[in-house]
C-alpha cells in the first residue's frame, strides 16, 4: 500500500507491465525489413540530422515523413526529432528560428523566397502526467501572464496549455498521437525505431491512437481535427480509422469550444488545403461531424455538393497535387460567394422594404454583412479579408470590356485570383463562357491583339445597338407614299430609339430583349415612388444577370 502511494507521488505507474506498455517496447527495424528507399529522403532533412549527430546529439527523421517513406511515397514535409534543446539546435545552423510557446520548436530554413524549405526540429518531450502538471483556471489568452513561467500546465478540463519538458525518446514517442506517426528513421544507418507497432499498423492500413483515445482528445482537442485530416489523407491509400479511435470523436468534439478560435481557424485551413478537401468532407460526414467543429467549416460541408463550391474544392485539391500554391482567401471567397451574391441582389432590388442601391455600394455592403456574420474577428479584418474583398469587388468589372477598364483590371495585383474565380463561375454557368475566354486571351495577348479584342467588343455592341434601334413592328409603306417620308420615323419613334440607345450605352442587354417602342416609352416615362426606383434597380440587376 505504501509503495503504491509513493509510486503515485512520483508519477510512476502501479505495475511494471503497465509502465512498459505506456512507453512501448523499443524495436530497431533494419533496412531489409522496412525497405525504405534512401533516395526518397530530402537532402536538407538528411543534412539537419547529420549536423546534429556530428555535434553529439541523437537525431532522426520523425512523424508522417517516416510513414510515407514506409509506404513508398516521397514526403512533402520532413520533421526531425532530437535530444538537443531548441537553443542548442539554433546554435548549429545559420538560419534557424525558435518559434511557439505551447510547444517550442526550431525552424531550420534553406533557400529564400517562395522556393525556401523549412525543416522543423523538435526536442524529445517527456511524458507528463496531467495530475502532476501546474493548473490554470483560464485559457492561453486569459492566463498568458501566469503561463509565462510554466513548462507543463493544463486547464481545468485537462487540456495541455504548455508542454516544454524534455525527456527520453521512448517518452516522446508515447506523447505522439497516432502509431503510424510515432516512428523514427535514422538515414545514416537506415534503422527505423518503433515503440508502438507503427510499422505493423502501416502494413495493416490502420490509423490508431496511442493510449486511451478519449484521454488523448481531452489533453488536446485539436487531435480530433488531426484525426479527421489524417483519415482523409490516408483514405485514398486504403487506411481506416480504428473503431476505438473513432468512437469518442463526436462526444469529444464538445471540447473544441475551449480551444481559441484563431487556432481552430488555422486547423480548418489545414483540413481544406492539404490536397484532400473533398475526402475531408466525406470523412466529416462519415464520422458524424458535419457540424460542431468550427462554424465556417460547417458552411463548407453544407455547401460542398453545390456546383460552385465543389468545383472550388476540386480545383484546390488539383493545385496542391500539382505542387502549386493555394490561398485560403480564394477558397473561402468561393464558399461564401452565395451569401455575397444573394445579399448583393437584395440590396440592388430593394427587397424587405429597403431602398434600392447602385451596384457597387450594394456589393460593398453585402460583403460587410458576410464578414460580420461568417468570419467575425478571427481573420476577417486582416490580409485574408482584404484579398477576399478584392476578388469579389472585381467580379462586376469583368462585364466592362471597353475603354481603359480591361488594361487597369489586368494590372491589379489580385487579377489572377479574381479571374480564376470568374472562370469557376463560368464553368458552372453563372457567367458567359465567351466572356471568360475573352479575358483569358486579353490577359495574355500582346498590344496589337489586345486592340483587336477591344475593337471586336465595340463592333458587337454597335451591332446590338443597330438591332435594337430598328422598329420591329413598323408598318409597310404604301405605294403612293414618298420615299423620303417612308424612311423618316415619326417623333415618337425617334424618342423611343434615343431612349434605347441611352440604355445601351450603360450596359449591353441580352439578345432578344427589345420590346415594342410604345411599351418601352411608357415604362421609361418619369414616375415618382416605386417606378423610379425600379428603373435604377433594373439597370443594376441587368448588369448582375449578365455575369
Amino acid at each position: 500500500m505504501i509503495k503504491k502511494f509513493i509510486d503515485k507521488l512520483l508519477g510512476k505507474s502501479a505495475g511494471g507491465a503497465q509502465g512498459k506498455s505506456r512507453f512501448g517496447k523499443r524495436q530497431e527495424v533494419p533496412a531489409e525489413v522496412h525497405k525504405i528507399d534512401p533516395a526518397l529522403v530530402d537532402e536538407r532533412a538528411r543534412n539537419v540530422v547529420t549536423t546534429l549527430q556530428q555535434a553529439g546529439y541523437e537525431a532522426y527523421v520523425v512523424g508522417g515523413a517516416v510513414r510515407d517513406l514506409l509506404l513508398g511515397l516521397r514526403p512533402k514535409d520532413f520533421d526531425v526529432a532530437t535530444n538537443a534543446t531548441p537553443e542548442q539546435v539554433k546554435s548549429l545552423f545559420r538560419r534557424a528560428f525558435i518559434i511557439g510557446r505551447r510547444f517550442r520548436i526550431v525552424h531550420v530554413v534553406y533557400g529564400r523566397g517562395r522556393e525556401h524549405e523549412v525543416i522543423e526540429v523538435s526536442t524529445f518531450r517527456a511524458y507528463m502526467d496531467n495530475a502532476a502538471a501546474e493548473q490554470v483556471a483560464g485559457n492561453e489568452r486569459t492566463s498568458k501572464g501566469e503561463l509565462a513561467s510554466m513548462k507543463h500546465a493544463v486547464d481545468a478540463s485537462g487540456r495541455v496549455l504548455r508542454d516544454n519538458v524534455w525527456g527520453p525518446q521512448e517518452e516522446d514517442a508515447a506523447r505522439r498521437d497516432f502509431t503510424v506517426n510515432a516512428m523514427y528513421y535514422d538515414p545514416a544507418n537506415q534503422i527505423v525505431v518503433d515503440y508502438h507497432n507503427g510499422i505493423r499498423d502501416a502494413q495493416k492500413l490502420t490509423l490508431r491512437m496511442i493510449g486511451d483515445p478519449a484521454t488523448r482528445y481531452r489533453e488536446d482537442p485539436v487531435r480530433i481535427i488531426r484525426a479527421i485530416r489524417f483519415s482523409a489523407k490516408l483514405a485514398a491509400l486504403g487506411f481506416k480509422m480504428e473503431a476505438k479511435t473513432a468512437a469518442p470523436l463526436v462526444e469529444s468534439s464538445k471540447l473544441l469550444a475551449d480551444v481559441p478560435q484563431s487556432r481552430l481557424f488555422d486547423e480548418m485551413l489545414k483540413l481544406l488545403q492539404t490536397g484532400h478537401a473533398i475526402a475531408t468532407v466525406e470523412q466529416l460526414r462519415k464520422l458524424g461531424l458535419v457540424t460542431g467543429i468550427y462554424p465556417l467549416l460547417d458552411v463548407v460541408v453544407e455547401r460542398a455538393d453545390s456546383p460552385f463550391v465543389k468545383a472550388a474544392l476540386q480545383d484546390t485539391d488539383r493545385r496542391v497535387g500539382e505542387g502549386k500554391p493555394v490561398a485560403p482567401s480564394f477558397l473561402l471567397a468561393c464558399v461564401l460567394w452565395a451569401d455575397v451574391r444573394d445579399g448583393w441582389a437584395q440590396r440592388q432590388e430593394g427587397r424587405h422594404g429597403q431602398r434600392p442601391q447602385p451596384p457597387f455600394p450594394a456589393l460593398q455592403d453585402a460583403i460587410d454583412d458576410v464578414f460580420n456574420a461568417r468570419i467575425g474577428d478571427v481573420s476577417g479584418r486582416g490580409k485574408l479579408a482584404a484579398d477576399m474583398r478584392e476578388i469579389w469587388m472585381m467580379q462586376p468589372r469583368f462585364d466592362k470590356r471597353t475603354g481603359s477598364t480591361p488594361y487597369s483590371l489586368v494590372d491589379q495585383a489580385r487579377f489572377r485570383a479574381a479571374f480564376d474565380f470568374m472562370r469557376l463561375r463560368a464553368d458552372v454557368g453563372e457567367v458567359s463562357e465567351a466572356i471568360a475566354e475573352w479575358w483569358q486571351e486579353f490577359s495574355t495577348a500582346d498590344d496589337v491583339r489586345q486592340q483587336d479584342l477591344l475593337e471586336q467588343v465595340r463592333d458587337e455592341q454597335k451591332t446590338r445597338q443597330r438591332v435594337r434601334t430598328r422598329d420591329p413592328v413598323a408598318p409597310k409603306p404604301s405605294r403612293g407614299e414618298p420615299a423620303a417620308r417612308q424612311r423618316q420615323p415619326d417623333a415618337e419613334s425617334r424618342q423611343d430609339h434615343e431612349a434605347e440607345i441611352e440604355v445601351d450605352a450603360g450596359a449591353v442587354p441580352p439578345d432578344g430583349e427589345a420590346a415594342a417602342p410604345r411599351k418601352r416609352r411608357r415604362r421609361r416615362k418619369p414616375r415618382t415612388g416605386a417606378g423610379g426606383g425600379s428603373g435604377s434597380g433594373g439597370e443594376g440587376g441587368g448588369s448582375a444577370a449578365a455575369e
